[in-house]
């Protein structure tokens, strides 16, 4: 599945809160790190574009809220963001939507609950230790450990108001006294100062003792909200993440994944397939993009959450999964898919897009462990077609691997710096050159818009600054960070941190900026892609690309 704002394709179908995109750097046994969310999410249901008014913006936020509608609202003050950066209510209304979203997919994220059952309370408060150890080593700035603990306690007061939670873990406790013990988290717990690791510590275990005073709730379930509500508090990026989750990371850095082969849009009454991977089992099973599921092993999808539909489609390598189809014009039918590995393509629509001007294309969804091999062959395949220019296009790239943007990047450029990383520790300082051997001069034309994050944004701002290539699209996302994967060693989870900036060969910072196009072309807006073979030559931002792209080949051919 994947986000609109972040179109990661996966298959096994697991939410991730978050309109997001993240870096990654480096493998080791220690951590990741990354620049782009390198988990599966959902796309939320569709929301209008916000008016330029941030008094409606908000009331239009508040209405989804209203309806519980947490993700729709998410993706609605993201967008807002965009126009609005700095305006704290905005910021504040996006953040208790985050804790929601987050909240809802916990409660139905098998392996977080797995942990919970059969984790002890020092086995919890181990674990909290070890994610503040984390967060003091390794986050690009100082942690305030007053905010992680507020953002905490946060966590844990919203969920004691969510009725899944409460059927869950206070089936017997009295609304009354639930809610006298959210005021007790605000007077006392939320009024205790906390400037050190060790307060943060001690506020942390109090609460989750006043909690199981009060209310006789787990203390591993209190302190694992903390858990996750001190690194939600830090940045957009920065996420805690489940066993499940975990992997998905690392599926997803090798390319590969156990479940279905789709990508997903969450409607309010179904699933709506976008895309269907070439070969993958919905692709074998006859799933179409453009097909909505409506059941789930026999669960109708309108009876549930989109949350807990999407987890229904988990399973191991091997299992089988009921599903009920709904197609236009065509009478709903059940369909057995087998969950399978699945290869998931980085470069696809490989083609000589012009055969006069020989122009090349390809589109590059995502960078991970095979992108730099997958685009040394569509090169070459393009070069035995007669290629003489090339259209590179990173719309919708959340991003991925650091690494591998840099080689990309280095496969264009004969020298000087690609891109470079800052932070608050010395050994996340780095400038990655480029190198002259192995150089393709073909005249390049990058294509971006506000979905092109992350590492994508390393590649498409190393072109603009060294003057290598024409840009074309919109600005995109402005995803400057890099965010590092950390496993935990005292429970079945991890932590993403964001560990540096990164900024383009000119020392621009990418944050809140993005990479400006030479040429200002709106891309049309495409949800379901029903082909993936070949490029839409309809679409302005490729056709405005393609008429640069034959300039290019007849100023080369003409030299």
């Amino acid at each position: 599945m994947t986000f609109k704002h972040s179109s990661i394709r996966v298959g096994s179908l697991a939410l991730i809160a978050a309109l997001t995109s993240c870096t990654w750097s480096s493998l080791s046994a220690q951590s990741t790190t990354l620049t782009d969310p390198p988990t599966q999410v959902m796309i939320p249901s569709a929301v209008e574009a916000g008016p330029a008014d941030l008094e409606t913006i908000i009331r239009q936020g508040r209405a989804f809220e209203q309806e519980g509608r947490w993700l729709d609202a998410l993706a609605h003050y993201e967008e807002a963001t965009h126009t609005y950066p700095a305006d704290e209510k905005l910021k504040l209304r996006r953040t208790l939507a985050q804790i929601h979203v987050d909240l809802d997919r916990r409660v139905v994220d098998s392996s977080y609950l797995q942990m919970l059952s059969t984790m002890s309370e020092s086995q919890s408060k181990d674990a909290f230790n070890e994610v503040l150890l984390k967060i003091q080593s390794h986050y690009v700035t100082e942690p305030n450990w007053q905010n992680l603990t507020w953002r905490g306690t946060a966590n844990l007061d919203i969920a004691l108001t969510k009725k899944p939670f409460q059927d869950r873990y206070l089936n017997s406790i009295s609304a009354a006294k639930i809610t006298a013990f959210r005021h007790r988290l605000r007077d006392d717990v939320n009024r205790r100062r906390v400037a050190t690791r060790d307060e943060a510590k001690e506020m942390v275990y109090y609460a989750a003792r006043l909690a199981q005073q009060d209310l006789g709730l787990n203390p591993t379930v209190a302190i694992n909200e903390y858990s996750c509500g001190a690194i939600g508090s830090l940045d957009r990026y920065s996420t805690y993440l489940s066993g499940g989750q975990l992997d998905d990371v690392y599926n997803q850095i090798e390319g590969n994944f156990v479940g279905l082969g789709v990508e997903l849009k969450a409607e309010e009454n179904a699933l709506l397939i976008v895309k269907v991977i070439p070969e993958g089992p919905a692709a074998k099973a006859g799933i179409m993009a453009g097909d909505r599921i409506t059941a789930v092993d026999g669960v109708a999808t309108d009876t549930i959450s989109s949350e807990r539909a999407a987890e229904m489609l988990k399973g191991e390598q091997g299992s089988v999964v009921s599903v009920r189809i709904n197609r236009a014009n065509a009478i709903d039918r059940r369909v057995q898919v087998r969950r399978e590995r699945v290869e998931v393509p980085c470069v696809e629509q490989v083609a000589i897009v012009d055969r006069e001007g020989g122009v090349g294309y390809f589109r590059l969804t995502s960078f991970q462990k095979t992108t730099s091999r997958d685009v040394d062959a569509a090169l070459w395949e393009l070069q035995r077609k007669g290629m003489q220019s090339l259209i590179i296009d990173l719309r919708g790239n959340p991003g991925g691997l650091l690494t591998a943007s840099v080689e990309v990047s280095d496969k264009f450029l004969t020298g000087g710096t690609i891109v470079s990383t800052r932070g608050r520790s010395a050994r996340e300082d780095f400038d990655y050159k480029a190198h002259r051997a192995g150089t393709w001069r073909v005249p390049l034309v990058i294509l971006v818009d506000r979905d092109t994050a992350s590492a994508s944004e390393i590649l498409a701002a190393a072109i603009r600054d060294h003057g290598r290539g024409t840009v074309i699209g919109e600005r995109s996302y402005g995803k400057g960070s890099v965010q590092g994967i950390f496993p935990l060693s005292t429970a079945r989870a991890g932590v993403r941190l964001t560990t540096a900036k990164f900024y383009s060969p000119s020392g621009r910072a990418i944050s809140d900026q993005g990479v400006s196009p030479h040429r200002e072309v709106a891309s049309l807006e495409t949800e379901i892609q029903l082909s993936s073979d070949t490029p839409n030559l309809n679409d302005p931002v490729v056709s405005a690309a393609l008429d640069t792209a034959k300039q290019l080949s007849l100023a080369t051919r003409n030299r």
